[in-house]
């Protein structure tokens, strides 16, 4: 990997404080880099005052980073970081097809979720859409606020070839930056998408106030419906007890910082999903994959009681008392 070279250019696609963490990663590293960005008000932002106000308020960017609401100038690049939420990324990755006409250009997935109507993951969507591109995923424990202030970050790097692999290491990495090299795409993916579920769970165990030991047990029992889906679904052990996995969970379902957690602890509260998203502008993925990830499980065949919890939750067809209820009168098993 020492000999990787980085990608001459990035268009990194989706101004959100993850996207714009990234991007500026990608600029320190001396890579000339492009953030698309949807909200014109957040290309203005980054190109006039160097800071995204909007999403990641309070974190000087590299004054070398250019913003764009024109996602033809992004997709100009060689290579692309795509942080899009996953709800949204559809049509996003179709415009950007559109723009690179015969090109088949690397593709680092960002966005951990699963798409609600398709429930198939962003790999699976990207081959889909756009069959020519070359996917990666980087997924793992980083919240972008730490990652733009240069603070310890470790995360996995997924990709199929080893060389591009090493090049987009060569790209993003950094000495507080450090991704980790994997081949199992579907295991560092689906732990993104499972931790955020799991996440929400976590949020209302501690927003009902039914105290840390509740909130241990509920992470490793969530743990365990997550390896039940990953071996189902082809994932490997050792990813999903790695960075990707058992890491994004242990930060998401424990920092009041997650979104998916904040939302839990408010849905803990009493309070109802759709009122408390209907505050926000930034997406908690973990409520819009619960569903998802369900019909997954459904048809792996596998129990999956907890994220099932966290759907009927969202849904707003049970309170968080019923909610609870119903989980600690499921029967007693074995652990295994």
């Amino acid at each position: 990997m020492r000999n990787a070279a980085p990608f001459s250019s990035i268009g990194v696609i989706g101004g959100g404080a993850w996207g714009t963490a990234l991007a500026n990663l990608c600029t320190h590293n001396g890579v000339e880099t492009v953030l698309w960005a949807k909200e014109p008000s957040v290309a203005k932002a980054i190109n006039e005052h160097h800071e995204n106000t909007e999403f990641l308020n309070g974190a000087p960017l590299s004054p070398s980073l250019r913003a764009t609401n024109d996602l033809s100038l992004a997709a100009a690049r060689d290579a692309f970081i795509f942080a899009v939420p996953v709800q949204h990324s559809r049509p996003i990755l179709a415009k950007l097809k559109a723009l690179t006409t015969g090109k088949s250009p690397p593709i680092a997935l960002c966005a951990k979720g699963v798409e609600r109507k398709t429930n198939l993951l962003m790999t699976e969507m990207l081959a889909e859409i756009w069959p020519q591109a070359a996917p990666a995923v980087l997924s793992g424990p980083s919240f972008a606020r730490d990652v733009a202030k240069g603070m310890p970050t470790a995360v996995t790097l997924a990709a199929a070839d080893k060389m591009l692999g090493a090049r987009w290491i060569a790209t993003i990495g950094a000495a507080h930056f450090r991704p980790y090299l994997s081949d199992d795409l579907i295991g560092a993916e689906l732990g993104g998408a499972v931790k955020n579920v799991l996440a929400i769970a976590a949020g209302a165990v501690s927003g009902k106030g039914l105290g840390e030991s509740a909130r241990a047990a509920l992470i490793a029992r969530g743990f365990a419906e997550f390896l039940r889906l990953g071996v189902a679904l082809g994932a490997k052990q050792e990813t999903m007890a790695g960075l990707s996995g058992l890491g994004d969970l242990i930060l998401t379902a424990s920092s009041p910082q997650s979104r998916n957690m904040s939302l839990g602890f408010e849905l803990g509260k009493g309070r109802t999903a759709k009122e408390v998203l209907g505050e926000r502008n930034t997406v908690s993925e973990g409520a819009a994959s619960a569903e998802a990830i369900m019909a997954l499980a459904q048809k792996a065949g596998v129990d999956m009681p907890i994220c099932a919890a966290v759907a009927v939750l969202v849904r707003g067809e049970k309170t968080i008392d019923g909610v609870i209820a119903d989980l600690l009168a499921r029967p007693f098993k074995t652990e295994a």
